[in-house]
């Protein structure tokens, strides 16, 4: 058989000319093919998976030092704060308005991050994405 009428039928065009046994090797033939693809198309997405749980994990760890260098550019500043207004010298709303000006996100810095492959989930919604400004 020709390369090309192979391919045709591997396409599902022209097959009337095909008794049983050749309609079934060709759906043999199609469901190994498409194994393989599945086979295939798992490895790369879970090679892709661990890339990003090790982009994730980098930028974890670099979040964690930046906490640390933020901390002690913190303990710097009451340090110098207390030689220039001296330990009582502060008021509260200073005090307060210094601290709500840092970053100060409470979360567990040590909590691992990791992606997983699942499924998509269709939303059906009445309205339109809309990015909404402000």
């Amino acid at each position: 058989m020709p390369f090309s009428d192979t391919c045709r039928q591997l396409l599902g065009e022209e097959l009337s000319g095909l008794s049983i046994k050749d309609l079934q090797n060709l759906e043999n033939q199609l469901e190994m093919s498409l194994k393989g693809v599945r086979v295939k198309k798992e490895q790369v997405l879970t090679e892709e998976i661990k890339e990003l749980n090790l982009k994730g994990s980098l930028i974890h760890q670099e979040n964690i030092e930046l906490h640390k260098k933020i901390n002690l550019v913190r303990q710097e500043n009451a340090e110098l704060q207390k030689k220039v207004y001296g330990p009582g010298d502060i008021n509260e709303e200073n005090r307060l308005t210094h601290m709500t000006h840092g970053i100060n996100k409470e979360y567990d810095l040590h909590a691992p991050i990791n992606l997983e492959l699942s499924q998509p989930q269709n939303e059906k919604s009445d309205t339109p994405d809309v990015m909404k400004l402000g």
